[in-house]
């Protein structure tokens, strides 16, 4: 096997960490950092964490189109981001919805931080103009009426204000699990620079590639 050409952004409290495009082969490391968010937390609104296969199948759909790129620190994947597709209609195609995942002994250390932060200068540069962030949400905790749930808090309400979304609509009691209501909410971020009308987006390898984040020939065949 060959190597995937990484780009050190920091050096967080938990030592010296890169970033790079994922790849099929990540499928188990993401699973395993996915999974405790489907099995117990409100986090994810999956109830079944997804195989291996299904993993893959994911990132593979993403090659080419949406930026996906994992954190490794010593060689292992602590973190992982990703972009989607916003809404299927064409209109849309400048907008991207985000997500992204931290081991949890990996937390509060500026993982998170500079791994979004990668993440939105990959879809700036692609020509992306508005993201949206879908997060599980209770505003029985925001307006104080409960002090705690089991399964959810508010942090990744408050990691996306301090990354510069601002919350823009809730959807009340519209995912249910561990036999209770859930709320949804969307929070928006708008990237510097509109577009140009008509202009088109680049590709997430020429993305990669003007960041140093270029896959080498070596895994050509995996990437395909």
């Amino acid at each position: 096997m060959g190597t995937v050409a990484t780009a050190k952004v920091i050096n967080s409290s938990w030592g010296a960490v890169n970033f790079r495009p994922a790849l099929e082969s990540d499928a188990a490391a993401i699973r395993e950092i996915y999974a405790p968010y489907v099995e117990e937390s409100a986090i994810s609104f999956e109830e079944k964490v997804p195989s291996v296969y299904e993993m893959a199948a994911r990132i593979r759909a993403r090659q080419g189109h949406f930026p996906f790129i994992v954190a490794e620190r010593a060689g292992t994947i602590v973190g992982f981001a990703y972009a989607s597709a916003f809404h299927e209609r064409s209109a849309y195609r400048y907008c991207a919805e985000v997500t992204i995942y931290l081991d949890r002994n990996s937390r509060r250390g500026g993982i998170g931080q500079a791994l979004y932060h990668r993440l939105e200068q990959l879809l700036q540069i692609q020509g992306f103009t508005n993201l949206y962030a879908c997060i599980a949400y209770s505003e029985a905790l925001a307006q104080k009426q409960l002090d705690s749930d089991p399964y959810l808090t508010l942090d990744s309400v408050r990691f996306h204000e301090r990354m510069g979304y601002v919350l823009n609509g809730v959807f009340h009691h519209c995912g249910y699990k561990f036999g209770r209501w859930y709320d949804m909410c969307w929070m928006e971020k708008i990237l510097h620079g509109q577009r140009d009308e008509g202009a088109e987006l680049l590709s997430c390898d020429e993305a990669y590639e003007s960041l140093d984040m270029v896959i080498t020939d070596r895994h050509a065949d995996e990437c395909k």
